[in-house]
């Protein structure tokens, strides 16, 4: 049984930034991958990045050159910074993680990008 638990987000104007953080119980080493998912109202979830136990990383087009995804093992830990954030960005955002073939969710942290 894994357990995730996101924090980090909030209200910040256009062009800000935030860091998400999903602290796993145990040791995430063995939850591969792990990533964020977003869903904004009205609209599917969407994956945002994953990140391998070997830090191969993947990001959707929409969030390349802004968003950064990355995992430390020792913190049992996985973030997302997220940089020069758009309006378009605004939705609650998901932690996952996958272990043993068995798909991990977070409560979800909501993240708003208005002025």
């Amino acid at each position: 049984q894994v357990q995730l638990v996101e924090s980090g987000g909030g209200l910040v104007q256009p062009g800000g930034s935030l860091r998400l953080s999903c602290a796993a119980s145990g040791t995430i080493f063995s939850i591969n991958p792990m990533g964020w998912y977003r869903q904004a109202p009205g609209k599917e979830r969407e994956l945002v990045a994953t990140i391998t136990r070997g830090l191969s990383t993947n990001y959707a087009d929409s969030v390349k050159g802004r968003f950064t995804i990355s995992r430390d093992n020792a913190k049992n830990t996985v973030y997302l910074r997220m940089d020069n954030l758009k309006p378009e960005d605004t939705a609650v955002y998901y932690c996952f993680g996958r272990l043993s073939y068995t798909d991990y969710w977070g409560q979800g942290t909501q993240v708003t990008v208005s002025s």
